[in-house]
């Protein structure tokens, strides 16, 4: 039989994801409407919201010595997002932190409070929310469909001081499966092999302490005096907010996913589709994933280049939990779905569009074969020969006239709008320069000062002027943007990924570059914002504009990762 153990609470904490929008609220003001509404919730928690009415009595001491507060996180801070479903847009992405702690003026009480206790309140709040959020959408965009994120934490156990090996954690595996899992009962009859499963990922490289992470709760142990010194320092930063980023990725990734289905739905039920204004949705799309997978390059950066052996092995169990690698799959997969489709309906549209040239060009052949404009010819010299006093006739062959004239400029004006209508966009040419600096550690970075990818760092560069020398639009551009000047090195690729540039078709020529006049001109002007010199180093984790990130990986600056690229 398994030995007991009693684990007693200590405090927790919850994680919503969610999209905001700070044109309609302020996230401090959206943190504390919310923090309202929940706080509200618990203050009329009554014994019928038990699921047990064993558990009641104990639901409401809870419920009625509870501290709460609510904090907003931001986890990408510029994440221009509409959402297709609700047709609503919002600017960040993140996350709610609730901190939670029942009994915080009588911690004696905390031995009382059972695992399958902490699951009921989170419960009754979620309820609450997907009643209430609805009628803000304007505002928040909440994940509602997950369960609230559990983060429960105890530095008391009895019997106290147990060194925690696998030997003592299969002996107290039966406790301690109840607190790995909270989202789950506590019934006597459970499998064996249930325990062994809940138990079975320990990420504590430490004796003192225990961390369980799962896709919607997660438990840490820590001996009293670890807790107090190394929590808030290390535990937090490491491994509490690390699950509510990775669960927030997953919730933006799950909200792109959506919209891409309503964009597939949509395009076979509206019949003729603006085939441009689906680009630019699914181009859009395309650009958030573009941020989350910046976000995501960071994190894989730490895995490669961190030293905290703990802390990598906590990301590695996290994308594995959360099943990362499938659902960006599945979303890259319908993004190649939809552009199939595009692909189609344009192939369609220009049979359709060639169709109608065609009939145009039958009606100018048909008004001119039948000798109607000689015709028309004819009967204008008749109107201006005609006897004065004969004004009936002068009238009719007029109208005659008018009327045979009007339709050939009707014929000719719609050949004219056909031939426009069907004209093949023009791909408009620019230049980027990857720009070092003289001891080859740093390069130039402009901050954008206009959409698209506005405030989001760029490489200097712009469009090529009629006649210019690509070397001399460089040049220009980064002198324009920079206030610097430049000798080219080398060529590092062109760039004509249709999807590159929102805008439409542009093509970019990339080259390194080397600074040749004083590194301190450096000044942002014209287009950007603001120019900077950033660490090579640090490059992998700015969100970069356009394809700009590919370009520095081409120009080895960035290393690849399969994961991402």
């Amino acid at each position: 039989m398994d030995n007991k153990i009693k684990i007693s609470y200590n405090e927790e904490y919850w994680f919503i994801s969610a999209f905001i929008n700070t044109n309609f609220i302020e996230r401090e003001q959206i943190a504390k409407k919310i923090e309202k509404i929940v706080n509200t919730r618990i203050s009329n928690i009554t014994e019928k919201d038990a699921w047990l009415k064993e558990l009641a009595d104990s639901l409401m001491k809870m419920a009625n010595n509870i501290s709460l507060s609510c904090n907003w996180v931001d986890y990408i801070p510029i994440f221009p997002f509409y959402h297709e479903n609700t047709d609503q847009f919002y600017d960040v992405l993140g996350y709610f932190e609730f901190h939670v702690e029942y009994y915080k003026h009588k911690p004696e009480k905390k031995k009382t409070i059972e695992p399958n206790l902490i699951q009921q309140i989170p419960h009754i709040i979620l309820t609450e929310l997907k009643s209430k959020v609805k009628f803000m959408k304007d505002e928040v965009l909440m994940d509602l469909e997950s369960p609230i994120y559990i983060f429960a934490t105890s530095k008391e156990t009895d019997p106290s001081g147990i060194e925690w090996n696998q030997k003592q954690i299969e002996n107290y595996k039966k406790d301690l499966s109840y607190w790995t899992v909270l989202y789950s009962g506590q019934w006597e009859d459970y499998s064996p092999t249930l325990y062994d499963a809940r138990i079975r990922d320990n990420l504590s490289n430490r004796l003192s302490e225990l961390h369980f992470i799962n896709r919607n709760s997660a438990f840490v142990y820590m001996a009293k005096e670890n807790y107090e010194n190394f929590f808030e320092p290390y535990m937090k930063p490491y491994v509490v907010n690390p699950a509510a980023q990775i669960r927030t990725i997953i919730f933006s990734f799950r909200e792109i996913n959506n919209s891409l289905d309503i964009l597939f739905l949509n395009t076979y039920s509206e019949g003729r589709i603006d085939t441009k204004k689906l680009e630019e949705k699914i181009n859009n799309l395309r650009f958030l994933r573009g941020i989350i997978q910046n976000a995501l390059s960071v994190i894989y950066n730490e895995l490669d280049y961190n030293r905290r052996q703990h802390y990598t092995s906590v990301l590695r169990h996290l994308i594995k939990k959360f099943d990362m690698n499938n659902i960006k799959e599945r979303m890259n997969q319908k993004f190649d779905l939809l552009y199939n489709m595009m692909n189609e309906i344009h192939q369609k549209r220009v049979q359709e569009d060639q169709e109608e040239t065609e009939k145009a060009l039958n009606i100018l052949n048909f008004l001119l074969g039948a000798g109607i404009l000689a015709d028309l010819v004819g009967l204008l010299m008749i109107a201006l020969n005609l006897s004065e006093n004969d004004f009936s006739a002068i009238m009719l062959n007029s109208f005659v006239a008018i009327v045979i004239s009007s339709v050939l400029f009707i014929a000719v004006f719609y050949y004219i709008f056909i031939k426009l209508k069907v004209k093949r966009e023009k791909v408009k040419k620019t230049v980027d320069g990857v720009v070092l600096n003289k001891n080859k550690n740093m390069i130039v970075l402009v901050k954008r000062r206009f959409p698209p990818f506005q405030n989001f760092y760029a490489l200097p560069g712009g469009y090529i002027q009629k006649g210019e020398a690509i070397e001399n639009a460089l040049k220009r551009e980064i002198k324009e943007e920079t206030n610097l000047e430049i000798s080219i090195i080398e060529k590092i690729g062109y760039y004509d990924d249709p999807n590159r540039d929102p805008r439409g078709k542009v093509h970019s020529t990339a080259f390194l570059c080397e600074i040749t006049s004083s590194e301190k001109d450096l000044k942002g002007k014209s287009d950007a914002l603001s120019a900077e010199f950033i660490s090579i180093n640090q490059l992998n984790k700015i969100s970069l504009a356009f394809d700009h990130k590919k370009i520095l990986q081409d120009a080895n600056l960035i290393k690849k990762n399969s994961l991402l690229d």
